[in-house]
């Protein structure tokens, strides 16, 4: 598995948030939510910005179905997207809002 790989990176570089981030995203299509959210907690924590974690992480809790949780991360990611001028993840997460 993907997310095995990365794992064993992010033991060997445990303050690579590259890493980590490719950790939370391969256990995201792996249909590992959880896990998945806890990695992108941890790049959160040290990028508050980064903008694509946020969304991520958004669509886990979708998936998860906790969708307070997931309305007020994607509403911070959408943010994010404004600030940071990316017109692209603007309009994804609008419309993964709009199912809110």
């Amino acid at each position: 598995m993907k997310s095995e790989r990365f794992q064993k990176l992010v033991e060997a570089n445990p303050d690579n948030e590259l890493f980590r981030f490719s950790l939370g995203q391969a256990l995201m299509e792996e249909k590992q939510e959880a896990p998945a959210i806890e990695a992108f907690d941890q790049c959160l924590a040290k990028k508050p910005d980064w903008m694509v974690a946020s969304i991520f992480k958004g669509k886990c809790l979708l998936t998860l179905k906790q969708n307070d949780e997931a309305k007020a991360e994607l509403q911070k990611a959408l943010q994010l997207a404004i600030d940071q001028h990316h017109e692209d993840p603007e309009v994804e997460v609008r419309k993964l809002l709009s199912t809110l």
